[in-house]
């Protein structure tokens, strides 16, 4: 059987689907797997080992279909369904199955706060879309492979940092869903442990605010890594605090306890930290300001409050937070 997957975008959501491809592969006799991704997100699945063959969309989407016709594949998982999918799915012509969007259930919580979701994580519907198929969930949670080449070696970190640190993923794809710089300045302060930032690129200037107020404790990784690096820096860390973004799922692959920060986004979305059937134990612990009626705003962060007040953030206990560094 030769089957598709299509995940695009992003990060954290393309992590997410890893136990599809892997139940995929380990379940079905001789399946071959492929996996659709944008080009920019390719590296996430080349190293895992259930995926046969990655394609990958730049733009062209007719040379694209052309190449996917090629493959005369069996079935189409859709774990996107977008306008884009949905043009590929009419092009190829086989058959398809897809997991639950729930965008309505969605709208009506971040618009109206009404709360129709159905309580399964967004992981657990994916599976639930190659049931079909005669697999199932085999509970071993999600996947994130980590290349030799990209593994980081103490000489590559201060003195300060070898012997344990805590990891602080400080960026995030939408202002909604980070802490201001003097939030993420005040959590610092009360962690008393080395502290490793990690981030891209364009978080290493908050990065450097953040440090400056302890540069021997607080080492700023932002931007001096790739992406399987600062991975691989969560997979040294004791523990990681993460905004709702996609190392905060890559923590969960690599079985790291998170304590997870909410702002504009929020559990109720069906998303937080997951862990397969070790979901119960206590890895991971949810942050989110109480009894805010605004919250969530956003199925994925907006670039302001709408309201203006930002109080799913600003009003974050950093000292509680801290506290869950000790669990």
């Amino acid at each position: 059987m030769k089957i598709l997957v299509i995940r695009f975008s992003s990060i954290g959501d393309i992590v997410l689907t890893t136990p599809v491809m892997r139940v995929l592969k380990k379940q079905l006799k001789d399946a071959e797997v492929h996996f659709l991704i944008k080009k920019q997100f390719a590296s996430i699945v080349e190293s895992n080992p259930y995926v046969d063959k990655v394609h990958t969309f730049d733009g062209n989407l007719p040379q694209l279909v052309n190449e996917l016709k090629q493959e005369q594949f069996d079935y189409i998982i859709d774990l996107h369904k977008n306008f884009r999918s949905y043009r590929i799915r009419w092009a190829l012509g086989v058959k398809t199955l897809s997991y639950r969007k729930l965008s309505v259930e969605k709208f009506l919580l971040t618009k109206f706060g009404i709360d129709r979701m159905p309580g399964r994580h967004i992981t657990q519907r994916c599976l639930d879309a190659v049931l079909p198929l005669g697999v199932k969930d085999d509970g071993e949670g999600l996947d994130y492979f980590i290349p030799e080449k990209d593994q980081v070696s103490a000489r590559q970190l201060p003195q300060a940092h070898h012997t344990g640190f805590v990891a602080i993923v400080i960026g995030a794809s939408y202002y909604t869903k980070k802490l201001p710089v003097h939030q993420l300045q005040a959590l610092c302060r009360e962690i008393k442990e080395p502290i490793i930032l990690v981030g891209g690129k364009e978080d290493a200037g908050e990065g450097e605010q953040i440090a400056s107020i302890d540069s021997q404790r607080i080492f700023n990784a932002c931007g001096k890594f790739n992406l399987h690096a600062s991975a691989d820096l969560l997979r040294q860390s004791r523990i990681v605090i993460s905004h709702d973004t996609g190392m905060q799922y890559i923590a969960c692959a690599l079985q790291k306890k998170v304590l997870a920060i909410w702002g504009g986004t929020s559990p109720k979305l069906d998303v937080e930290p997951y862990y397969g059937t070790r979901q119960n134990e206590v890895l991971h612990q949810n942050f989110v300001v109480p009894n805010l009626s605004c919250q969530p705003c956003s199925n994925f962060g907006t670039k302001t409050c709408p309201k203006g007040h930002f109080k799913c953030m600003v009003q974050q206990d950093v000292k509680k937070i801290a506290e869950g560094v000790g669990y």
